[in-house]
């Protein structure tokens, strides 16, 4: 049984990385932030900070498919992420198909670019959101 008392999501992306956390108890995420990434790589310090506020017991990272589920350019790219995440902090990870969650994000915001929304929660960040709440319902 997965301790999931607080979880944290990542959207992982080459520039930008969002991040989200949420309660397996309902269910529900909110988007935290946008971590800057330099070729896929996030200030690890940044990474930690988050993960020393929060103190998540598990992690999620999306994973993204190609619309026909076969891997795409980034699926290696995300997988390795997730490996880092738990290699240099210890938390368990899980993998969640992310398939349309920045569609998803963009049609709940009615934004049409990765810009920053109203509230100055980015829409990778949303993603994040959407990536966490499809994996709870996965895991009901």
């Amino acid at each position: 049984m997965v301790d999931t008392s607080l979880v944290m999501a990542f959207d992982y992306g080459t520039k930008k990385i969002g991040v989200a956390v949420g309660q397996a108890i309902t269910g529900t995420a909110s988007p935290v932030s946008v971590l800057v990434a330099k070729d896929g790589v996030p200030d690890w310090q940044k990474v930690e900070d988050l993960l020393t506020e929060w103190q998540p017991s598990h992690l999620v990272i999306g994973l993204p498919l190609n619309m026909d589920e076969t891997p795409s350019a980034m699926s290696d790219r995300a997988i390795k992420f997730a490996r880092r995440l738990t290699g240099r902090f210890n938390i368990p990870h899980s993998i969640v198909d992310e398939r349309l969650s920045s569609f998803e994000a963009k049609q709940l915001t009615g934004v049409k670019s990765h810009q920053t929304l109203p509230s100055k929660r980015p829409l990778d960040a949303i993603a994040a959101k959407l990536i966490l709440e499809t994996w709870f319902r996965q895991n009901e």
